[in-house]
């Protein structure tokens, strides 16, 4: 067995991704059905790879860019019944629980803006997703006036009162 690590790539740094597992061909039209009647003027890129059959990777959106890079990012990770999605306009926050409720989606690995990397392990033609590093390693713990910032900022951004 071969363990590879896959940089997860986008085409602007606030671009969020979100990647994980599913079982089904339905999953693209599912998932983009998720996502704009959750967020309407969300833009996005989604990819998946089929596991069996024609063994494809599917795909859907409605921003070009982010659809083209979604496939290659599904391409580059090879594993089977994964799932890409590159999102603009819209948080990981906005969309995840209506993921988590689309009735083929089994786990899903990350939700970030951060630069991910994925741990793919090859065995031959099969390939699979071991785990995702998601940003950096904590440089401390915050302080009173980390926490007092942190308050602020979700308040400013309007995700608290």
């Amino acid at each position: 067995m071969e363990l590879r690590l896959v940089d997860l790539k986008k085409p602007e740094d606030d671009i969020n991704i979100v990647i994980g597992q599913t079982h089904f061909i339905k999953t693209v039209e599912d998932v983009y059905e998720a996502i704009i009647t959750t967020v309407p003027n969300a833009k996005f890129g989604i990819a998946f790879n089929e596991a069996s059959g024609k063994r494809l990777i599917r795909y859907e959106g409605n921003d070009e860019i982010l659809v083209k890079y979604a496939i290659e990012n599904a391409k580059e990770v090879g594993a089977g019944h994964v799932f890409v999605i590159l999102l603009k306009n819209a948080y990981p926050i906005n969309i995840i629980n209506r993921l988590k409720e689309t009735q083929e989606i089994l786990n899903i690995f990350a939700a970030s803006a951060n630069p991910l990397k994925v741990i793919v392990a090859i065995e031959k033609d099969m390939r699979a997703v071991l785990g995702v590093m998601d940003g950096q390693e904590p440089l401390g713990i915050e302080n009173e006036h980390d926490k007092e910032e942190r308050k602020r900022f979700l308040r400013k951004i309007g995700y608290k009162f």
